[in-house]
């Protein structure tokens, strides 16, 4: 068998993606969106991955990262990720660590795949050929036009649940918030799965009293009620509401995993913030053992691939900022139809590559 190539040199590029105006969930203001993108190389061959995150993360890769895996096996990914997170041991490996790191291991599994002449999902092992996904956006900022215009985006691509946010300015408008779940029961009629989420803005007794208050609207999916570092509150609000209480999305590693699963009704996890595919996979094990379902918190285009290879896979984020940023950052995103995202099946790696485009957008 003839030896994996080693190895040979990481590149960083950092792009920034205004939104149209500035948005707003219950607990953040933000007008754009920051992606870094790492490629890793091997002879004339490579591997992208990317992270949302700031661009302090291109420099932790640059700085530590790189060093830690330049000469190593490139099919030895495991041996990587624990090197990368060594590596971080004093800068902390949680938070932003944590993104730099997901960005190289999904650009190693990609390489690997690439190496191998395979799609990624061949080395994960697929289950599925496409991966359901939710409608998501519907800002605290977003008029209630905007709403509507959300809401006909998702139904063109067959969604059959739906997203917004609610706990404005920190949950001090309860009414308001609850008016705008009620508009979205309206807008998306009444056979649409409602979801919300309410970004960690309320109290535990706040987001009792609006769960009881949506459960009228057939609320499906309550997510961070609380903030996700209240486990106890999830735990409580688990067993006080009718609808599925989720979170997850912050979730560094295994640790946090196994700390969030036994108090939520659905594990989110987020392979741009939890460590790459290797981070996903690890979080999908202590789901099932759990015996829950896992969400794909946004990034759908990076969590197709390894969402097809999960048995217990819910639903990926179709979330409106990135569905409108992937495309100008790669070429070869996964299309949407009929509710799914399609899973490449037959190119090399993830089948993703930047986009010359995206120098418009680089910083």
């Amino acid at each position: 068998m003839t030896a994996a190539p080693t190895i040979e040199r990481v590149t960083v590029s950092t792009y920034r993606f205004p939104a149209p105006h500035p948005e707003s969930d219950g607990t953040l203001t933000w007008d754009a969106t920051t992606a870094v993108a790492a490629e890793v190389h091997a002879g004339n061959v490579e591997g992208l991955g990317w992270t949302y995150s700031g661009t302090a993360a291109a420099a932790v890769i640059v700085d530590n990262l790189t060093p830690a895996i330049r000469g190593r096996d490139t099919f030895d990914i495991e041996g990587a990720w624990s090197a990368m997170h060594r590596a971080c041991r004093n800068l902390g490996t949680k938070g932003l660590v944590m993104q730099a790191i997901s960005a190289v291991d999904i650009a190693l599994w990609d390489l690997k795949a690439r190496l191998l002449a395979v799609p990624v999902t061949t080395l994960f092992g697929q289950v599925r050929d496409r991966v359901p996904i939710y409608g998501s956006g519907g800002f605290t900022s977003s008029t209630d036009t905007e709403i509507a215009q959300d809401v006909a985006a998702w139904r063109a691509a067959g969604c059959r649940s739906m997203k917004i946010k609610i706990g404005k300015a920190f949950g001090s408008d309860v009414e308001w918030d609850v008016r705008r779940a009620a508009l979205l029961r309206e807008i998306a009629g009444p056979d649409i799965e409602l979801m919300v989420d309410a970004n960690g803005a309320y109290t535990c007794g706040q987001a009792k009293r609006v769960g009881e208050e949506l459960a009228d609207l057939g609320l499906r999916w309550f997510e961070e009620p609380v903030s996700s570092d209240d486990k106890a509150g999830l735990a409580d609000l688990r067993g006080a509401v009718t609808a599925d209480v989720a979170a997850g999305e912050y979730i560094s590693d295994t640790y946090d995993a196994q700390a969030l699963a036994p108090v939520v009704s659905c594990l989110q996890l987020d392979a741009t913030r939890c460590g790459g595919y290797t981070g996903f996979l690890r979080g999908c094990a202590i789901a099932a053992a759990h015996n829950l379902d896992v969400s794909g918190h946004c990034a759908p285009s990076l969590h197709a691939p390894v969402a097809a290879a999960v048995p217990r896979v819910r639903h990926v984020e179709w979330f409106t900022d990135h569905v409108r940023l992937e495309p100008l950052l790669v070429d070869g995103a996964p299309t949407v139809s009929g509710g799914t995202l399609e899973v490449t099946s037959r190119r090399p790696g993830h089948g993703m590559t930047l986009a010359a485009g995206a120098a418009d957008y680089r910083l």
